[in-house]
């Protein structure tokens, strides 16, 4: 089990997301970021503005999936 926090995966707070996997990290970011939404929470919705002006270039999107993925893949296992 690694975890990472909204911060680290490019969101606005320090929720820990718990996962085995990046995809479970990636997964749990998501439906974090999609409550945030829902609940208009002006400090996520600024990270998530930044975020989509940031995949307007190209490649962007696998450029950040990789660096996310790495850092993920860096972290060491919870203890």
């Amino acid at each position: 089990m690694k975890t990472m926090t909204c911060k680290q995966l490019g969101g606005a707070c320090d929720l820990a997301f718990h996962a085995e996997t990046f995809e479970e990290m990636a997964q749990q970011s998501k439906d974090h970021g999609t409550e945030m939404f829902r609940v208009g929470d002006q400090a996520h919705l600024k990270a998530m503005d930044e975020m989509n002006t940031l995949m307007q270039k190209p490649n962007a999107m696998q450029s950040w999936f990789a660096e996310k993925r790495n850092a993920f893949e860096a972290l060491p296992h919870n203890k």
